[in-house]
């Protein structure tokens, strides 16, 4: 595993990146609602990311090795989709839920991170299991610090998200990012603490847990890139971009409309 170190000079670039990408999503954020189609989002996002922000949409006809090249600018995994949902014609409806997951590169340097919306009112345990994705992955990014390993990141999330009765998906993952799109390490999101590489100041990678409302089970559809939940139960996803600093850590997909960490985390802070 080749795990690069960033310097102080690759932070300027990647910070801006990053930032770029969560105000791409605050920049969606009014447009989500009943009624508009994720390819209109897709359109919305592609024209800010390049027109505005001067950047490039990474996941444009971003092809790894055995898939094809995805075909829209933007993500948009609805209710029982996991992730890699491609943009369609299909209108959003009161009561859905979406993630949307964007990356920007900027100046050769990547931003990725994504949000849940909730489409007009949507039932308790929607909101509920949207909630619990989120404080899962702030109790992964709390565990980063040096000396802490990347298992201890993963335990948390799943004891914490298999506690509430949900269930973690093991198939994807988060991973290094830098000037490639994904790099050195994967990020897995269920572990045993004290496991896999031991964390360093200078690496940055995202945390990104997908967590289901059923059972884990997922499988992929004939478009090559759609994951769904096998029992077509909900599922939901936060991704944030996290730097490992000499002394904890510092997350770098921020903007003005960034949700607020949850209150513990505050309180562990502050402890």
């Amino acid at each position: 595993m080749s795990i690069s170190i960033k310097t102080e000079q690759d932070l300027v670039e990647l910070r801006i990146a990053a930032r770029l990408g969560a105000e791409l999503l605050d920049y969606l954020t009014p447009f989500v609602k009943p009624g508009i189609t994720t390819k209109e989002i897709d359109r919305l996002a592609h024209e800010y990311t390049v027109k505005v922000q001067g950047g490039i949409p990474a996941p444009l006809n971003y092809a790894p090795p055995g898939y094809t090249p995805y075909p829209a600018s933007i993500c948009t995994s609805v209710n029982h989709v996991v992730c890699h949902g491609i943009p369609n014609d299909r209108a959003l409806k009161d009561g859905d839920v979406v993630n949307i997951d964007v990356t920007v590169i900027k100046n050769g340097w990547h931003g990725d991170t994504s949000r849940m919306f909730l489409v007009g009112k949507v039932p308790p345990h929607v909101e509920r299991l949207c909630r619990i994705t989120y404080e899962a992955m702030w109790h992964g990014i709390q565990q980063v610090r040096p000396g802490a390993h990347l298992g201890d990141i993963g335990h948390a999330i799943q004891t914490f998200a298999e506690a509430a009765g949900y269930s973690v998906v093991r198939e994807f993952c988060g991973h290094g990012i830098g000037r490639k799109f994904h790099e050195d390490p994967q990020v897995l999101h269920y572990g045993r603490p004290g496991t896999l590489e031991e964390l360093r100041p200078g690496m940055v990678f995202t945390i990104e847990p997908m967590i289901n409302a059923g059972r884990r089970e997922i499988r992929e559809m004939p478009d090559g890139w759609t994951i769904v939940t096998k029992d077509r139960s909900l599922s939901a996803q936060w991704e944030h971009m996290v730097l490992v600093t000499p002394t904890g850590y510092e997350v770098l997909t921020v903007s003005t409309g960034t949700p607020a960490p949850p209150a513990f985390v505050g309180a562990a802070q502050a402890a």
